[in-house]
Order: C-alpha cells, then sequence, then structure tokens
C-alpha cells in the first residue's frame, strides 16, 4: 500500500513547481479583487471584478473539457450568447500518479476562456461524481483497502466511496489544494469565478456506509460542535440513534459527507478564498419517498441545514434541476433560495421548455443559471429530451441570454437592491401581477398585439417570461419574451390612469443605458408586446 502523505509538506513541493500567471491579460477595465458573494438583508450577490455578476451559464459534457472537444464548447457558448462555461477539472487527469500534478487541462480552459472572453466556473470531479468515485486517479483504484467504497446494510460493498476513509480525504485535501494554490498563481485576473467541490455526492442503492469503521462512528456521540452549529446544544452526548430517531441513519451520512467535503473545501479556500459549492441530485421536492428512493448524504432539500453545520466553508449548496413539471420546478427554487443560501443553478435540464425558468430563477435572487449538455450536439440531447435530430434545443436559451446579458450588470445589481421581479409563465394561469409600490407591472400571455375580446389565452407551450426592474421612481427596465408587459396603480380605489411617458428601446454599454429608438402609437397604445425577439426597454410612466 502506498503510505499515507503529509499534507502541509506535500503542498511546499507542490507550490514551489507553480508555473507563472498565463499570458493573454483580459480587458483593462478588470479588477483583481478576487469574487465573492455577498448578502443584505436575505439578498445575495456574486461580485466579479466588484460588481453583481449574473452567470448566464452554459455546462458542458462530463468528458469535453479536453482540447480535442473545446471547439465545440466554445462554439455553443459562442452561440447560446453565454457568459460562463461550467467545465470539469478530472482528478484522475489532474493527478496522474500519487503527488505529481499536471495543470495542462486547467491551463488550456483558462487560456482559451480568455481567449472568447467567457468566465470558469471550475467543476472538480473527484471523490465524488453523481455517487460514485469513478474520477478517483488509477493509483487509488488499485489500492480499495486504502480508499474503500462503501458498506451496504447486508455487508456488500456499494459502488460509492466511503467518507469515512481518511486516506481518500487527505488525498482530496492535496489535489484540490493544490488546484486552487494554482488558479491563484497563474489567474490573477479571475477569469476562474467559482469552483464548485465535488459533484453530486452521496450514496446510491444504500442509505449510508455500515462498514465496521462506519459502524463505530455511527455508535459514538454526535460530534458537539455539530449539534451547536446545527442549534441543538442540548442533545451534546447523545449518538446518533438518540438524537436523530428514524433519521439517523440519513443524516448521519449527510453528516459524513458533508463533513468530508467541508474539509477539502476549507483546504481549498485557505489557498485561494473563490467562492465554493457543492451541487445536488434532488429529491422529489413534492413527493418526497423515503430514504433510499433519492441519493442519500448530498445537499438534498431536508438535509441543507446538516450541510451548512457541517461543511461552513461551502458558500452555498446549489440544485440541479432536472424535474419537468413546473410545479416541482419552482419549489425548487423555494426551497434552496434561502436567507442563508444564495440560489445557484448550476445545472438544468437542455430543453426549450426550462429556458423560460431563467426568469423564474432571476425572480427568486439567482446568482447563475446553466443548461447541461451544451456541446453535446443537437441530436444526442435533443433526442433526449424528446426533441426532433435537427431541432437547435438551446435557441430559447440563447434569445434570453442575448436579452438578459446586454444589461446582466444592471440586472443582478436589481436584483441585489430588491428592486427587480421576474416570472416565468405558469401553465394554468395567463396572467401574472408584480408590485412596485404605487404600480403593478401586469404580464399577459397569448394576446394578440392589438388585444383581443377573448384576452390572454396563454402560448401554445409556457415558454414567455418577463422582467421588470425599479429604476427610479416611475422609471423602470423591462425585459419580455413572448408576453406583453403594462402598467397601473396599485391602488384600487384610485381612477388615475397609467401614461407612458416615454418608452425608449436601447442597449447597456458599461452598465450606461444607450437609447436606440423610441416606442409610441401601436408599440405603445395596448401595452409592451415582446416576441422573441431580445428587446430592453427603458419606461417612465405617469397618471392622467
Amino acid at each position: 500500500m502506498p503510505p499515507l502523505r503529509p499534507l502541509a509538506l506535500a503542498s511546499l513541493l507542490v507550490a514551489a513547481a507553480l508555473p507563472r500567471t498565463l499570458a493573454a491579460p483580459p480587458p483593462a477595465h478588470l479588477t483583481t479583487e478576487i469574487p465573492r458573494i455577498v448578502d443584505a438583508g436575505g439578498r445575495h450577490a456574486l461580485l466579479v471584478d466588484s460588481q453583481p455578476f449574473l452567470i448566464l451559464g452554459g455546462q458542458c459534457g462530463n468528458s469535453s473539457a479536453w482540447p480535442s472537444e473545446l471547439p465545440k464548447v466554445w462554439e455553443a457558448i459562442e452561440k447560446m450568447h453565454a457568459n460562463t462555461l461550467e467545465a470539469p477539472v478530472y482528478w484522475e487527469q489532474f493527478e496522474p500518479a500519487e503527488g505529481r500534478f499536471d495543470f495542462s487541462l486547467v491551463d488550456t480552459l483558462i487560456q482559451q476562456a480568455r481567449g472568447h472572453g467567457v468566465r470558469l466556473v471550475l467543476l472538480w470531479f473527484g471523490t465524488w461524481k453523481n455517487g460514485s468515485s469513478h474520477y478517483e486517479p488509477l493509483w487509488m483504484k488499485a489500492h480499495p483497502d486504502l480508499y474503500p467504497l462503501c458498506i451496504g446494510r447486508d455487508g456488500l460493498a456499494v459502488d460509492t466511496p466511503s467518507p469515512h476513509a481518511r486516506a481518500t480525504l487527505n488525498a482530496d485535501m492535496l489535489a484540490f489544494q493544490t488546484l486552487m494554490q494554482h488558479l491563484k498563481a497563474v489567474d490573477p485576473f479571475r477569469t476562474v469565478i467559482m469552483v464548485q467541490v465535488e459533484n453530486e455526492p452521496g450514496a446510491w442503492n444504500t442509505i449510508r456506509d455500515y462498514s465496521p469503521a462506519a459502524q463505530e462512528i455511527f455508535r459514538q456521540p454526535v460530534p458537539a460542535d455539530f449539534l451547536t452549529a446545527l442549534g441543538l446544544p442540548g442533545k451534546v452526548g447523545g449518538n446518533w440513534t438518540a438524537v436523530f430517531g428514524a433519521d439517523a441513519d440519513e443524516f448521519f451520512h449527510a453528516y459524513s459527507v458533508a463533513h468530508f467535503i467541508g474539509q477539502v473545501a476549507a483546504a481549498g479556500k485557505a489557498e485561494y478564498a473563490l467562492p465554493l459549492y457543492t451541487n445536488c441530485a434532488l429529491r422529489d421536492p413534492l413527493d418526497h419517498g423515503p430514504a433510499g428512493t433519492y441519493e442519500s448524504g448530498g445537499p438534498t432539500d431536508n438535509v441543507i441545514a446538516i450541510w451548512k453545520a457541517a461543511a461552513p466553508a461551502l458558500d452555498l449548496v446549489a440544485p440541479d434541476i432536472y424535474q419537468r413539471d413546473e410545479a416541482k420546478y419552482l419549489k425548487v427554487l423555494d426551497l434552496y433560495a434561502r436567507p442563508d443560501n444564495p440560489l445557484l443553478i448550476p445545472e438544468t435540464m437542455g430543453s426549450p421548455l426550462a429556458a423560460h425558468m431563467l426568469f423564474a430563477a432571476i425572480g427568486k435572487g439567482a446568482i447563475g443559471f446553466a443548461p447541461f449538455g451544451i456541446d453535446h450536439g443537437l441530436e444526442a440531447v435533443g433526442f433526449l429530451n424528446g426533441h426532433k435530430p435537427d431541432e437547435d434545443h438551446f435557441a430559447p436559451f440563447a434569445q434570453n441570454y442575448r436579452m438578459v446579458g446586454a444589461a446582466m450588470r444592471t440586472v443582478a445589481g436589481l436584483e441585489f437592491d430588491g428592486r427587480l421581479q421576474a416570472v416565468s409563465e405558469p401553465e394554468a394561469a395567463h396572467v401574472q401581477t408584480l408590485s412596485f409600490g404605487p404600480w403593478d407591472a401586469v404580464v399577459s400571455y397569448g394576446l394578440s398585439r392589438f388585444g383581443g375580446p377573448k384576452g390572454p389565452q396563454g402560448n401554445p407551450d409556457p415558454v414567455g417570461g418577463a422582467l421588470v426592474g425599479l429604476l427610479a421612481p416611475d422609471t423602470f427596465l423591462v425585459m419580455g419574451h413572448l408576453c406583453r408587459v403594462d402598467f397601473r396603480r396599485s391602488d384600487a380605489a384610485s381612477r388615475a390612469q397609467r401614461m407612458f411617458l416615454r418608452v425608449e428601446e436601447g442597449t447597456y454599454e458599461n452598465g450606461e443605458f444607450k437609447p436606440t429608438r423610441i416606442w409610441n402609437g401601436d408599440e405603445t397604445d395596448y401595452g409592451l408586446n415582446f416576441s422573441t425577439l431580445p428587446v430592453a426597454l427603458r419606461v417612465r410612466l405617469t397618471t392622467f
């Protein structure tokens, strides 16, 4: 068996070999401040270059962060008008031999992202990838006695790593620490803005590890610092069964996985304090099902508090949303948009029916949104999502990204200030009302350009959405997709009627709105109609 390595000594040896900053500095207006997440009154913002930033992202396929595949990835990013690529870092490639690190793929991603004017979120495929340990290096897989799998209740090994193996933890901590050291050394201009620690961690086919080592820990008292952080100081001294009863097995595994990943995150953040998060394979948000019917140990909605207490080095836990049902999708947004947890959607299905959920996510305060598999090719992913092989199912994402992207900083700032609301089209209702003090913004779907006697009928598929931000008293930023937005006074007893003082179509340049034309007549008499074209309007209101 290979010997365990002292973490600090190995770190020093790696640091001595780090390369210098990569070439091709970015534009001069960028700052060198480390990206960070800030909060105010339960709202959150990701600051990049000292300003709020909204990730309009795309995640490439699991095996696409290789030089041979990147041309297709950048083509997809450009076509989508995305501002951020989410791409994996593979432990098996990054540390091909114990203690020897290969930075080539990471450097290639950073260099090419700079060349394309795109930011990066790196995904550390380390100990966990979708519940398994398949991305561990070959030298670890060759020693399962040192880097073991979980043992199920029946005594058989399960294809998921044990969170109780100290050798695995030490190896992952060192590798992730080395990655963060390297990013700090070669990326002072902050091309990489966040890092995901592991990928959908947890266990399938067992609720927890039942190995002898795990059983011994399970019978011991629950760690006192964890219970205090969880707000249960009165439970100190009890073991897992005594404290958590019927939930003991599931909560024990959630703590064990979270505590493991929290230590990995802390080791990396000590080197370079980029925002860190872990993503989650969800349980059904409405019809939960019993433990064991979903991945156990990851940050599912019932154990978010456990993850917060056990892994404080993580800035957030993030849901991967593949729910096709609208009510379930919106419920997930509600569950993960918490005062103590910034909302990020690092993965969602690459389907036209998910594109409009960008508006719903923004409306819940999301700092980022990204469909998965943007480079898989239209034929492969389109077929899997039930669309024709030649259908460009990412086109709706591109339309929305192009529209929101030009005003991204303004949108993120309004969102953080609590002066922005956004909605996606419901399946049943065809009218939504957004309240801004004295004004209501009314969003309608399925109206003809000049109205009609039947009123809103909804779009053939519910793919519309709208975004309204309060720029100043009586002045709004309005964007929409396949909808109409109009305004009315919120006081039902008032007889005052709205008048558009001015409606300006324009673009944003360096955060400043630049009008290109004025809407009037047919364009405003019945409200503000939005098609699939990306349009941003600055609207000034009064009454008569």
